[in-house]
């Protein structure tokens, strides 16, 4: 099954809690603090693997979590950080924050990758918080809670040509007879519901990477059909191969109404250079209206090629045209991935509200100072005290008329005001 959209949450791993602990030796009475770093928490790494063309793993996994860092240990011994967590994606995926709508980054070469969650830094040990006034601190710091962010993963197919044209018209028969591919294929409309992908051998040095797109029929553009879900698969191909039905009973109002799809889609698609291909031109009835057609086709500025996609008549010619074609455009080059950006938090941004059950402190900096408190420690809840007086929150509080025994949420903590 082809799946090109996918929703994931993502979270990065929190970083392993800094050690308490002070040394312990033999003759050595009153040894120092010696309580280690967390190790840091797995990041989250979205990577272009060439060997995948579809987001199918994605279809019933939908949550990934990296692992958190190690607590620090004894005698300054850094915990273990954790690995990455790797998620494999082909190329041509586009990810996108669900929230905002904006591009993270656009993934096209093989092992390119984007960073979508950072993991958490460890929390400081006690023996980095010794000095000349405070020689024996009592307290860590927890580590850093990781990054977490729901995304959407759309998948562009990546190919040289793109084969085009109305249902039926025989757009998969052409794949399948210059390609290895697979495609389903029978006489009925809308019989290929997945694009699909193969590679085509014109000579001992080309090759030509070519996607059949679903039938496009009047109204794709705005979602009827299939079109709205495969049109912009088109986008990343250079050339298309515009397959009519030779069958049809006005193949020129097809011609037309194809392009005008395209158009309406995205006005790029309609310039993009078009082989235009006549099928079926084996049955006598197409045989005996091809000098009709080709005349019609003509007076529009087009030169057609009459094909059997089934006898494979006339198919090297189509591919070197195609060929010619992609030769004469300007070099390709990919756009280079959008990184993801995320402004750093200033400690200085934060908002107090007055609720039913006291104040609530909210802001990305003060809630991760939280999160990184040993609430179990006295010096460690003084340390935060100084924090909340640094930023100015302790001030703004007594202005707003905080009392005593009032409950001051920050996070997922509740504490109770004390003057």
């Amino acid at each position: 099954m082809f799946i090109d959209e996918a929703i994931l949450y993502i979270r990065s791993g929190k970083g392993g809690d800094g050690a308490v602990h002070f040394r312990r030796e033999k003759y050595v009475p009153r040894g120092g603090p010696d309580g280690g770093d967390g190790g840091r928490g797995g990041n989250v790494i979205i990577k272009v693997t060439s060997t995948l063309n579809t987001l199918y793993e994605f279809q019933h996994k939908h949550r990934f979590i990296a692992d958190d860092g190690e607590q620090g240990g004894r005698s300054d011994r850094t915990g273990r950080s954790a690995e990455d967590l790797i998620i494999a994606v082909p190329p041509g995926t586009i990810v996108f924050n669900q929230a905002t709508g904006m591009i993270i980054a656009d993934l096209t070469e093989d092992d390119q990758e984007v960073m979508v969650c950072k993991g958490g830094r460890g929390g400081k040990g006690n023996a980095r918080f010794a000095n000349s006034r405070e020689q024996t601190p009592r307290f860590a710091e927890r580590g850093e809670p990781g990054q977490e962010i729901t995304i959407r993963l759309e998948l562009k197919l990546i190919a040289d040509v793109g084969v085009i044209g109305v249902p039926n018209a025989g757009k998969s028969t052409l794949l399948a007879a210059v390609t290895k591919a697979k495609p389903k294929i029978a006489d009925y409309p809308f019989t290929t519901l997945d694009p699909n992908l193969g590679v085509a051998w014109v000579d001992d040095e080309t090759t030509l990477i070519l996607a059949d797109i679903p039938g496009l029929i009047e109204g794709a553009h705005a979602g009827v059909g299939l079109g709205f879900e495969f049109l912009r698969h088109i986008q990343r191909t250079r050339v298309l191969i515009h397959v009519l039905d030779g069958l049809s009973q006005n193949p020129f109002v097809d011609f037309a109404q194809i392009n005008s799809e395209l158009a309406l889609f995205d006005p790029e698609l309609a310039e993009k250079p078009q082989v235009v291909v006549v099928n079926k031109i084996d049955i006598p009835e197409v045989k005996n209206r091809w000098a009709e057609i080709e005349k019609g086709l003509k007076i529009m500025g087009i030169s057609p090629i009459a094909i059997s996609a089934v006898k494979k008549e006339n198919l090297q010619q189509v591919l070197y045209k195609a060929v010619d074609l992609l030769r004469s455009l300007p070099t390709y080059t990919k756009e280079p991935a959008l990184p993801l950006y995320q402004p750093k938090s200033d400690p200085k941004q934060y908002q107090i509200n007055k609720t039913e059950n006291g104040w609530k402190i909210s802001g990305a900096s003060i809630e991760r100072a939280a999160a990184m408190t040993y609430w179990e420690s006295d010096e460690s809840i003084r340390r935060f005290q100084r924090i909340l007086e640094t930023i100015g929150i302790d001030r703004e509080l007594r202005s707003l008329g905080v009392k005593e025994g009032d409950t001051v949420t920050i996070g997922q903590y509740e504490l109770e005001w004390r003057d």
